[in-house]
């Protein structure tokens, strides 16, 4: 199987473990705070990658220093932080499709910064996600959610930008997948755990439950899924990458309605209809291009 395929397949798979995952975070909410529970399965999830790292043998030290950290502090202290954030208070499935809308800021920012231009099929895509989360946000109709609604879209938008700063160490030679997935989850999970400290809380309560939902964040949400996110994001342009991953709101959607019972308005619904229509759009223009290749 060819590096594209085996992209494609790691996206599927993230996808899942990711779109399931907001139902669990959105019930963990109840047993710990948001940034206790980031803390310690992003920390869980680098020190795991790292001793994948040395089982392979590669090199312990990061390529380099300051963009790891850069990348460590937009795609997990940001991103992961404002989203877990934003489930103490927003519904699972809107807060999903919220935070990946994160493709449409990344091809706003790819374009310019690493001269990505989008090309056929992505400009009707991207209209379809900007309409659609337009209407998931029902600016004309204020219920008092914008606070986490909020948090979701910067969680996109800190996440858009460790993607683009990503890109850019690629063509500088200077992403070893694995290397820089442990890295930036690790040293993003330190911020964070300063931010735990730093904000009072009440203890956790371990239940059993509350033990699997964070060995599921710590092995598969903050170790495996992060290393095929780098992987696909290695492989493929940024903008198919992201469009790519709104596989996982969709899912979140599916199962937030499913486990939770959460309902949706009629202007969210189209909001989600018009994603799933961006998403769509990203496929057909993929298999076309893979046919051409």
């Amino acid at each position: 199987m060819s590096a594209a395929p085996r992209a494609i397949l790691a996206l599927i798979v993230m996808s899942l473990i990711w779109g399931y995952n907001w139902v669990l975070v959105k019930e963990a909410m109840r047993l710990v705070s948001p940034f206790d529970f980031s803390a310690i399965r992003t920390i869980g999830g680098g020190i795991l990658l790292l001793g994948v790292l040395a089982w392979k043998g590669r090199p312990l030290r990061p390529r380099n220093v300051p963009m790891t950290l850069l990348v460590g502090f937009l795609c997990t202290t940001v991103s992961v932080g404002t989203a877990t954030w934003a489930l103490v208070e927003g519904g699972a499935g809107k807060m999903a499709i919220l935070v990946y809308a994160m493709p449409f800021w990344l091809i706003l920012m790819a374009w310019p910064l690493l001269g990505e231009r989008p090309r056929g099929l992505q400009w009707p895509a991207v209209a379809l996600a900007l309409a659609g989360l337009v209407l998931l946000l029902e600016p004309w109709n204020y219920r008092g959610d914008w606070f986490p609604s909020t948090l979701a879209v910067a969680s996109g938008l800190a996440w858009a930008a460790s993607a683009v700063v990503t890109k850019r160490m690629d063509r500088l030679g200077e992403v070893d997948v694995i290397s820089l997935s442990a890295w930036q989850v690790l040293l993003g999970g330190l911020f964070l755990a300063a931010v735990a400290l730093a904000v009072p809380s009440e203890p956790i309560r371990w239940t059993p439950w509350m033990a699997g939902a964070m060995a599921y964040n710590v092995v598969l949400t903050s170790a495996v899924a992060i290393l095929m996110w780098f992987y696909v994001l290695k492989i493929l342009p940024a903008g198919i990458a992201g469009l790519g991953s709104l596989a996982t709101p969709v899912l979140g959607l599916f199962f937030a309605h499913a486990l939770l019972g959460e309902r949706f308005s009629f202007w969210e619904g189209w909001g989600g209809v018009l994603i799933v229509a961006a998403l769509s759009l990203l496929v057909f223009q993929g298999l076309a291009n893979s046919s051409r290749s």
